[in-house]
Order: structure tokens, then sequence, then C-alpha cells
């Protein structure tokens, strides 16, 4: 029985991306395109396939499109330069980990205000959010997010 050749479809199943996905990392240069051959499909390589793995790990790392393109470029043989890509992606998600934890510490205390108070009364939770004094808005990544500097609902 012999293998299906690698068609697009047959490589964005095994890599477990769309073909979109596919079309999209050529056109960006992120993966070369194969020739055509007279037949009309494209033949894939096994080789292909790794480095779209490749790409969905080190995107689930949290390197963008744009960094995973310098990692591949710069590849194995130099160690320290991936070393200050990686130590610089941890020091922002580490950032971000300390906002989502005051995040957490807010919306905590804003539970803790409803839990205390009767439903005669108004929402703690919509109070905060209309009040202009009530925190610090932080901006993470695509959205401003409100965060209690005081501890004071």
């Amino acid at each position: 029985m012999s293998e299906k050749p690698l068609t697009i479809s047959v490589t964005a199943q095994k890599a477990g991306i769309g073909i979109e996905t596919i079309r999209y990392y050529q056109r960006i240069g992120l993966i070369d395109e194969p020739e055509k051959p007279l037949s009309g499909y494209r033949v894939y390589s096994e080789n292909l396939i790794a480095r779209l793995l490749f790409i969905q790990r080190a995107k689930e790392l949290g390197f963008s499109l744009s960094e995973i393109s310098t990692l591949l470029a710069l590849g194995d043989g130099n160690c320290a330069e991936i070393k200050e890509l990686a130590t610089h992606k941890l020091a922002i998600v580490n950032n971000k980990l300390h906002d989502l934890q005051a995040i957490a510490n807010t919306l905590e205390n804003l539970i803790q205000s409803c839990e205390s108070t009767s439903n005669r009364q108004e929402c703690p939770v919509i109070t905060a959010l209309q009040n202009a004094n009530y925190g610090l808005t932080l901006y993470l990544g695509t959205e401003f997010i409100l965060i209690n500097t005081t501890n004071k609902l």
C-alpha cells in the first residue's frame, strides 16, 4: 500500500493545521511554496511537516510569527542569540503573569463585595467599572484592564 502524496490537504492534516494557515505561512515567507508540476498538485515534503510542527510549538510558547521567523533563520548554531530571544519572551510572560494576578485579586475583591451586599443595593462590580477613580487601567496586548489599586470597594 503506497502512502498518499503530501498534497497541501494531507500536509495540513498531518501538521494539525488548516490549509489556509499553510497558504498564509507561504505568503509571509515562513515556509516555501513547492513548485507546481504539470499534474497540477504541489507535493510537500516531510521536512515541511516538521517545520510546521516547530512553528506550532513555538506559537504555543508565545512566540510571534516574526519571532518564529527569526528563530528559524538563526537555526541550531546560534544558541546565544536564541537564548536572548527566549529570555526576553520569558520576561514578557512574567510581566503578563504579574498583571493577570493583579486582575485576579481585583476580581476576587469584587466578587467578595457582591457576596456581602444585598440584592437591593447597586452591584459592586458595575459600580467599580463605572467609577473612573476606582483604579488603574492596564493595557495588556489588545485590551484595557481595570486594576484595583486601593483595595477599596
